[in-house]
């Protein structure tokens, strides 16, 4: 018969194994349920062996036997693993696993092992802060409390010797089995103080570091429980004799024929079912425009636009900085009737003066500044 520590240790690496597979696989599978079985047995022994008790502090726990408050957290974590296709199974898995970690908090709490300001922060649902602000705040505050925990764990972990490399990533479950005797590097007499000091530390910081992730996990499998709980059941199976494969000549459709009625007695449509033209050369009009975009299409470029624009007489033309060094018009006619001795700079000669008396007489009948009435006292 296996020792505790070596069960427990047994179980452990298994579940690291298995966390760094697919879960879908039969492999992985078969890794998860050796851990499940062992973890249970180890659950069974440490309650067999009262090695804790409401009535004691946390004090009272023997460094050694520290790390066995951690046995319900692994057994929901292997529980989470485990594969379920059918709903049914997928919820037994998700109350057991819900079962284990409210477990494990509560003898956290008891206990006493996470600080007052700790609880109070992973007590706090995220989901359930209103403010979006306040939401992401929180939970940057638990990253990073988390991960803070977590290099210090490592850390010591280093210290003892107990990472082959410094370079890996271990699992928590690697973390959990690193303060079992059987994973422990051997140490000297002398050393037994530091290294009881240095145990405990380490499975008081994660313990702290895995009552926050159960926090997170609680929450995660009320919303999927919840999810489960209120999904619709599956469509019953129809009996062997009546499957929904039918034959049809040398060949097998998967689904049954479409009944041959549009609509049910009352007018309800009982199949999809489009209203067509009943020409054939409509048919095939509306067919050819099915795959259409859905939008007019132009049906002349650019250039050729334009140039009938033009044709019509809505394209002005000229300006720029030839235009600018042309001459007005009234600079034009002042140049015309400098031609003296000609009937055509007679004839601008008249224009120029008639333009000049008209604007004359204009000026008198409408002096400067008459239309403006605003601003009047």
């Amino acid at each position: 018969m296996d020792s505790l520590p070596a069960l427990f240790h047994r179980a452990l690496n298994n579940a690291s194994r298995a966390a760094n597979l697919p879960t879908i696989e039969d492999e992985t599978q078969e890794l998860v349920a050796s851990a499940l079985k062992d973890m249970r047995t180890v659950r069974t022994r440490v309650a067999d062996l009262a090695l804790f008790s409401p009535n004691e502090s946390l004090e009272d726990i023997s460094s050694r036997d520290l790390v066995y408050l951690l046995v319900p957290f692994a057994l929901a974590e292997i529980e989470q693993h485990t594969r379920a296709t059918e709903r049914d199974a997928r919820l037994t898995h998700l109350r057991e696993a819900e079962q284990a970690y409210g477990q494990f908090v509560g003898d956290v709490e008891l206990y006493e092992v996470v600080p007052p300001a700790e609880r109070e922060l992973y007590g706090k649902r995220a989901k359930g802060i209103a403010d979006a602000a306040r939401r992401r705040e929180t939970k940057i505050k638990q990253y990073q409390h988390e991960k803070e925990i977590r290099g210090k764990i490592e850390a010591l972990a280093k210290r003892r010797h107990i990472l082959s490399s410094p370079n890996t990533s271990p699992t928590d479950f690697d973390l959990i089995a690193s303060l079992l005797p059987a994973a422990s590097a051997p140490q000297d007499e002398d050393e037994d103080a530091e290294t009881e000091d240095l145990l405990r530390d380490a499975t008081l910081l994660l313990i702290r570091l895995t009552y926050a992730q159960a926090q997170a996990q609680i929450d995660s499998l009320a919303d999927e429980l919840m999810l489960l709980r209120t999904a619709p059941p599956p469509a019953p199976a129809p009996p062997p004799g009546e499957q929904r494969g039918v034959e049809d000549g040398d060949t097998w459709r998967l689904d049954a024929p479409p009944p041959s009625a549009l609509l049910d007695p009352s007018g309800k449509p009982l199949r999809p079912f489009t209203i067509l033209p009943s020409n054939a050369a409509d048919r095939a009009r509306v067919q050819a425009q099915v795959f259409q975009a859905g939008h007019r299409l132009p049906t002349m470029s650019i250039d050729e636009y334009l140039e009938i624009e033009q044709q019509r007489g809505n394209v002005i033309t000229g300006g720029g900085p030839q235009s600018e060094a042309q001459p007005t018009t009234s600079e034009q006619l002042a140049l015309d009737a400098e031609e003296d001795g000609t009937a055509f700079g007679e004839a601008k000669e008249e224009a120029r003066r008639q333009k000049d008396e008209n604007w004359a007489r204009y000026t008198d009948v409408n002096p400067r500044g008459a239309g403006n009435t605003m601003n009047r006292g």
